[in-house]
């Protein structure tokens, strides 16, 4: 139900209250471990357990506002100023901040390095993955990590510049048009009329003559033929009549100077700027471009992507069998990435194979890397324990967010691509996309920040009690409606979308304004009334 005032709020001594009661419950759990072996790192010890979606609970609320403002304070590297709360995380999980005994095992959860834990943390890798990040935080974050290191600037023929972003702005390198021209087939003449008719073709396009147009004379014209010194104007050719036997020309209507004339620089001047940094190139800016005067234009490199697809369970061809399922997420990821301008290599399928997935990481020359599931605490999940491994820097290890709650974005060491993992759920995955994914790509093929709108709702939205809900929706009239099959697990809904609503905790009243997500493809997907709502 929708959240009303302070209902929709749990107080100060409540949290507190749960908060206590999920440290004692870790601890008694913890109490019948060995100390060296990892509990699950989901939330606060034997209390976590999948929700309805089939995600990872929330977070511990206590302290979130600090969290968020942490996360709004990250700066270009990713790292937060935000306190250090080792103490409270770890006993919350159950442990303490990290320490030989509880790093030895190789793999296990607690056995994260250091670096890869935020950079002023000195809590267990348990305590780490209890600080979702707030959703606009871990966007933003993404943004700017992705604008952090500028890319090399390369010289792209206008045939291989496509999709591209402009490094460089396009100048007018010469007046638009570059001289007078006709706007329309018929007549040009010089004076007032009656013209007498000069002889022979007249001047065509690419053929005009530059000869002045004596006062009282017409000579025949073709559109974007360049115009003769001296010319009044141009008469469109129903616009006159031609006495052949007197060799006249008169009009049928009034003759204002300058007519049908396209007069030098009326589109710019050389040295305008037509377009600016960061401008994504069209076809229609090719053509601008091309009219403009270049052969080739100075762009961002498209990012280079790599998607490794994680799970043992998945097929990929055929029907479902014997506790197997498709593969949804690796025909659907790399034409999406593409879509946002990002050069992407056919999926890699990995399986549940940790070796396997830390020798792909470790080999990888991309920008960015995508996994498709594994990012949650199960007993076959291993990208946590692979990133490790290998050392890389963790930077946001969860969102508040529904679906995809456990995703995570982390940096490789040594200069290394960064890597965002989705969860494996679909729709799940879409979230982690569009949250973490996409404006890290944006930041990194230079593209402008997306223009923010909101639109009202249809009708209420169930809102999740403390994270942000992303529900799929079509737009209709001056409102968009919320479409069903909006599970974690579902794609039935967001393949009829045209945006994504970003629904604030607690749920919104029917009329309520929200923020959307636009899809890329929207306005080629025409919506079909009635199937999914």
């Amino acid at each position: 139900m929708t959240a009303h005032g302070g209902e929709a709020r749990t107080s100060d001594e409540e949290r507190a209250a749960e908060e206590e009661r999920a440290v004692q419950q870790a601890l008694a759990i913890v109490g019948h471990q060995p100390q060296a072996a990892h509990s699950p790192p989901e939330r606060s010890g034997g209390t976590a357990r999948p929700d309805r979606s089939g995600e990872r609970p929330p977070a511990d609320r206590a302290g979130e506002t600090d969290r968020a403002a942490g996360m709004d304070r990250a700066d270009k590297t990713g790292r937060t100023d935000k306190p250090n709360r080792a103490a409270v995380t770890g006993r919350a999980n159950g442990t303490g901040p990290a320490s030989p005994s509880t790093s030895a095992k190789p793999g296990g959860r607690t056995g994260r390095p250091a670096q890869a834990l935020a950079p002023d943390s000195a809590a267990s890798p348990q305590a780490h993955r209890t600080r979702a990040a707030a959703w606009e935080g871990a966007c933003a974050l993404a943004e700017r990590l992705g604008r952090s290191t500028p890319p090399a600037a390369h010289r792209l023929p206008l045939d291989q510049a496509l999709g591209h972003v402009l490094a460089e702005a396009v100048l007018a390198l010469t007046d638009l048009p570059p001289f007078d021209t006709s706007a329309m087939d018929g007549w040009v003449v010089a004076g007032p009329g009656p013209w007498t008719v000069g002889e022979g073709e007249g001047l065509l396009a690419g053929r005009g003559s530059t000869e002045p147009l004596p006062d009282g004379h017409a000579l025949r014209i073709a559109t974007g033929a360049r115009l003769p010194a001296d010319a009044t104007a141009v008469i469109r050719s129903e616009h006159a009549h031609c006495d052949a036997a007197k060799g006249l020309l008169h009009p049928s209507r009034e003759v204002v100077p300058g007519q049908d004339i396209r007069p030098r620089g009326q589109e710019c001047r050389s040295g305008d700027e037509l377009l600016p940094v960061g401008t994504v190139v069209t076809p229609p800016v090719l053509g601008l471009a091309a009219a403009a005067g270049y052969d080739a234009l100075v762009a961002v490199p498209r990012p280079r992507v790599e998607v490794f697809v994680l799970g043992d369970e998945l097929l990929s061809a055929g029907l479902p069998r014997e506790g197997l399922i498709r593969d949804a997420l690796g025909p659907m990821m790399a034409p999406w990435l593409r879509a946002l301008g990002a050069e992407v290599a056919e999926p890699r399928r990995l399986g549940d194979d940790a070796e396997a997935l830390r020798r792909a990481l470790v080999s990888s020359d991309a920008d960015l890397i995508l996994t498709t599931g594994g990012t949650a605490a199960g007993p076959v999940d291993h990208v946590h324990p692979v990133l490790a491994e290998i050392g890389a820097e963790l930077l946001v290890d969860g969102v508040a967010v529904r679906p995809g709650h456990p995703m995570l974005l982390a940096r490789l060491p040594e200069g290394g691509p960064c890597l965002v993992g989705l969860p494996g759920n679909p729709l799940a995955a879409v979230s982690g996309l569009l949250t973490l994914a996409e404006p890290l790509l944006r930041g990194m093929a230079g593209r402008y920040t997306q223009g923010r709108y909101r639109a009202p709702v249809h009708e209420e939205v169930h809102g999740h009690p403390h994270d942000t809900r992303l529900i799929p929706v079509v737009h209709r009239d001056d409102s968009v409606v919320p479409l069903h099959y909006n599970g974690p697990a579902m794609l039935r809904g967001i393949a009829a979308a045209d945006g994504l609503a970003v629904v604030p905790p607690g749920g919104v009243r029917s009329g309520t304004e929200v923020e959307i997500l636009d899809l890329p493809w929207a306005s080629a997907s025409p919506w079909t009334e009635g199937c999914f709502t």
